[in-house]
């Protein structure tokens, strides 16, 4: 696990400037890749690599990059792991080739030379982001593995082509010129999280998952298109077309097949390792996969928290002493975690309010006191139908489209008519279970859904946090995203279906994965998600539904799996989440650090906010009349990133 960056300058051709700035971009990435660093440079291209290593595997200097192939052809830098390269080399030998250390990065140009390089980025199982100069065609390529496991931005600055896992990294080439994409912000007010192909940066972009970019040095920015060598929906689609027709004890055994191959992979490292576990379906079914294939025990990890509704860590011992793993839980206190805050513009680079971020952090500091590779369970949810949303949004919505769409209309302008404190009174003679169900922010929500007109604007209110982004920014269109390109073209009807697929390509690697990789990278420890293997993924792809959601569960043939290994009753319990108490916290310690941030002269001075929108979500939280948390998260996240790294106003 490391971090790459690099450019092509057509027009900087001298050498030691070249290795100036590939490495002073490297250098901002010294947290991914504690361990070494290097530098290659193409002076008669302006191409420059730079690389910052985390040595997993192979710890000699026979894995130090960038590397250049046996036969001189390719450079390469590349971030992740190759988890099949023993199989490939063992392909390989016999064709010829042979090779000095036991780096997965050898193997990788070995089977691009023999290959081809989307012939080999195929047979790859891993994880992965990807710079290749092919110095004899004098093109470069970039490469992200299927699932967007691993980060890769890209885009122009004038003439200059930049690259590099994060955008620290292109921040820190001279010829980069900071222009914040008003439009993206939309994006993140939407989701809490700025949805690829966007960049908080005008003119830099994320590469998306399953594709690749190639380049030759001068092509014009609007010739260069990434092309797709994977697709998750042309798996949806095979797999409605010819879904898996074995028993359900045969689905449990091929994928219990699976994911133990997946695990098994990812238990090689030559240095320590180990596994979050929260003691949820995820996280166990990969521990338990762990130990059983394991001759000692396995080091896991949980993070506590003395706030009874947001801790696991109970549930997640149980587990561990069932299955004998090397268990260490760090309860954390509310300041603790609080520290975190300040860490989170510099550690994700961009807005960014998904407020599990914060522990996601300590889980990865704790591990990284003890392991440098530790094994995670995300994925489960978007492969396996395990939101609650696929249950309870499917019968919403099979309730809200048999209304005619004058009486939703009518509905929802009447509800919007009601004042919260008028619901406050209604709700207060009704029965108190009926009353606790019933809250003013569960009653806001209905006239959301209710006013729907089909199954993407139904969807898209289960997961906005702001409907309507320009009731608060200023200045700002949303844009096309992947997410809104994907609903465009799709053809699956079933709600629990398409919302799968739609998560898998947006919500996945936008938020849960960008939220992992940089937690963990941010302390040097190497995350890998064995559930995300694409074989597993294909596998699901082809599951019948009934399979992933049976009577109001989700994750079925998961938890069948699971009971394999941990008593259902150790398991069994209703999803909580990996949150942290945020909204409790900006009415009392976060309260100044918020209302600094929300101050109106200076979001006056800044101009990205409405100060009297934002000013006002601020006061009715403050009041307890409505629990704004995730609104406020991302305007506040918002604001703290301005605060960090935008220009200073006017520019």
């Amino acid at each position: 696990m490391c971090g790459l960056a690099g450019f092509i300058s057509p027009g900087l051709a001298g050498e030691g400037e070249l290795r100036a700035r590939a490495a002073a971009m490297a250098g901002e990435l010294r947290h991914r890749g504690p361990d070494d660093s290097g530098v290659w440079v193409d002076p008669s291209a302006g191409v420059g690599l730079g690389f910052r290593r985390l040595a997993v595997q192979d710890l000699s200097p026979e894995g130090h990059q960038p590397m250049l192939s046996a036969c001189g052809r390719y450079v390469v830098v590349f971030n992740g792991e190759i988890y099949n390269f023993s199989g490939l080399r063992r392909e390989l030998e016999p064709r010829g080739h042979r090779f000095r250390g036991h780096s997965d990065t050898e193997v990788m140009l070995a089977a691009i030379a023999e290959w081809g390089l989307e012939a080999a980025v195929k047979k790859f199982v891993g994880m992965f982001a990807i710079a290749l100069w092919d110095r004899q065609n004098r093109m470069l390529h970039l490469v992200r593995d299927r699932l967007g496991i691993k980060p890769l931005y890209y885009g122009w600055s004038g003439k200059t082509f930049l690259f590099a896992s994060e955008l620290k990294a292109i921040r820190a080439h001279p010829d980069f010129v900071s222009e914040i994409d008003r439009d993206a912000l939309a994006v993140f007010l939407r989701h809490g999280y700025i949805c690829q192909p966007h960049s908080i940066y005008r003119g830099i972009l994320k590469l998306r998952p399953g594709s690749m970019l190639s380049l030759i040095a001068g092509t014009p920015p609007q010739q260069v298109l990434p092309r797709p060598y994977w697709c998750i929906e042309e798996l949806a689609r095979n797999g409605a077309a010819q879904p898996f027709s074995g028993t359900e004890t045969e689905g449990i055994e091929h994928l219990d097949e699976l994911l133990r191959d997946a695990v098994r992979l990812r238990m090689v490292a030559d240095v320590p390792l180990g596994a979050f576990l929260s003691g949820g379906i995820d996280s166990s079914t990969v521990v338990a996969l762990m130990q059983r294939q394991s001759s000692r025990s396995v080091k896991t990890f949980t993070i506590g928290f003395y706030e009874g509704g947001f801790n696991e860590a109970a549930h997640a011992k149980a587990v561990a002493r069932h299955l004998g793993t090397d268990h260490t839980e760090l309860y954390v206190s509310p300041a603790e975690a609080r520290a975190v805050i300040p860490k989170l513009p510099t550690l994700y680079d961009e807005p960014f309010a998904d407020s599990s971020q914060i522990p996601t952090f300590l889980i990865s500091e704790l591990a990284r006191s003890h392991v440098t590779v530790s094994l995670s369970g995300d994925g489960g949810d978007e492969l396996f139908g395990g939101y609650t949303r696929y249950v309870s949004g499917f019968k919403a919505w099979n309730i809200i489209r048999t209304l005619p769409q004058p009486a939703r209309r009518f509905s929802a302008w009447l509800l919007r008519g009601v004042k919260p404190e008028q619901w406050k009174s209604l709700l207060q003679f009704l029965p108190e279970k009926r009353r606790s169900r019933l809250s003013v922010d569960r009653l806001r929500k209905l006239r959301e859904v209710i006013s729907a007109t089909d199954t993407d604007s139904f969807y898209l209110t289960q997961v906005s946090h702001w409907r309507h982004a320009g009731d608060v920014l200023v200045g700002s269109d949303e844009p096309a995203t992947i997410f809104t390109e994907v609903a465009g073209r799709l053809k699956i009807s079933d709600f629990r279906q398409r919302a799968m697929l739609l998560d898998s390509v947006a919500y996945l690697p936008d938020d849960i994965l960008t939220k992992l990789d940089r937690a963990s990278m941010g302390v040097s420890l190497e995350a890998r998600v064995p559930i995300l293997d694409h074989r597993v993924v294909q596998f699901a792809a082809s599951l019948p539904l009934s399979m992933k959601i049976h009577k109001g569960k989700g994750k079925y043939v998961l938890r069948k799996l699971l009971y394999r290994y941990v008593p259902e009753s150790l398991v069994e319990r209703p999803k909580m989440g990996f949150d942290v108490p945020i909204g409790a916290w900006l009415r009392a310690p976060l309260r100044e650090w918020a209302e600094d941030l929300l101050n109106e002269a200076r979001l006056r001075r800044e101009g990205f906010l409405r100060p009297e929108v934002a000013r006002r979500y601020w006061k009715e939280h403050l009041s307890g009349r409505f629990d704004w948390s995730n609104q406020l998260w991302d305007l506040l996240m918002l604001q703290a990133w301005l605060a960090e790294w935008a220009p200073p106003a006017g520019v």
